[in-house]
């Protein structure tokens, strides 16, 4: 079973929904009919995604948060609740990065890309998917990264990070087997979305260091990625030179394969 039928009283929960892959995700979901729940840091931003997938006659809430703090993602599930709603849809792409070397490295902001990027991750499964597990539907769409098929030198904890959340994934698609509910992870290379900004490097920078052919948009990342969730599919990679180059990282031994991406990283210039 893929998505889930939509109803009145179901609904998508999306995090990092209030700009890139999470909004684009939010708006394919919509437009296939499902109602979304918007779930950022960013107010303004939803609010105006949640008027714009109104418009295309789905219910749309928005709840922010910031999804680092534990007790603000431990309050999502009550506060869903209370608008008479339950998760059918549970879309983690919340997340961000650090920049540069481990030894150069801020350990505060550290723990705060391993709490969103791992731990949040962990936690909302652990919240929604009983749920799902109870009613016999459901469908999980973990946002990873292809930078889970191998080490990254210059973003070593975010790479480590996605490691985790591919193989959760899987371990939790292996589990689900047979009770109406699925996990699909999502693994995009690069994406214009301003997250590299964020992180403290430009789409220039990282243009110049992966091949123009390696980028997607992210309304392409997002179309495959439900398609892909719709069909059960255990991981999605959007764009076939992503595909490949995902696969010969896993071969390549890494001792010919540090350096190169050691040089090429603009967080190690």
């Amino acid at each position: 079973m893929g998505l889930p039928t939509p109803a009145p009283d179901r609904t998508a929960l999306v995090t990092g929904a209030s700009s890139g892959i999470g909004a684009e995700v939010a708006r394919v979901l919509a437009r296939r009919g499902h109602g979304v729940t918007l779930v950022a840091r960013s107010v303004d931003k939803l609010d105006e995604l949640a008027v714009e997938l109104r418009g295309l006659g789905v219910r749309a809430e928005v709840l922010p948060a910031d999804l680092t703090d534990r007790a603000a993602r431990a309050a999502l599930p009550g506060r869903v609740a209370e608008l008479g709603l339950g998760v059918e849809v549970l879309v983690n792409n919340a997340g961000l990065s650090t920049l540069g070397p481990v030894a150069a490295s801020d350990p505060e902001a550290e723990m705060a890309m391993v709490e969103l990027d791992v731990v949040a991750v962990v936690d909302l499964c652990s919240r929604f998917v009983p749920g799902m597990v109870d009613r016999g539907r459901g469908a999980v769409l973990n946002v990873a990264s292809t930078a889970a098929f191998q080490p990254l030198p210059g973003q070593a904890g975010y790479a480590a990070g996605k490691v985790f959340v591919l193989s959760y994934t899987q371990s939790l698609a292996g589990e689900l087997r047979g009770s109406g509910v699925t996990a699909t992870a999502l693994c995009p290379g690069p994406v214009e979305t301003g997250f590299g900004a964020r992180a403290g490097f430009s789409d220039e920078d990282a243009k110049d260091a992966l091949p123009e052919v390696m980028w997607v948009p992210a309304e392409e990342v997002a179309r495959v990625a439900v398609d892909g969730l719709a069909r059960g599919r255990l991981v999605v990679v959007p764009g076939r030179v992503n595909r490949v180059a995902a696969a010969l990282a896993q071969v390549t031994p890494r001792s010919l394969l540090l350096p190169v991406l050691a040089r090429s990283h603009p967080g190690l210039r």
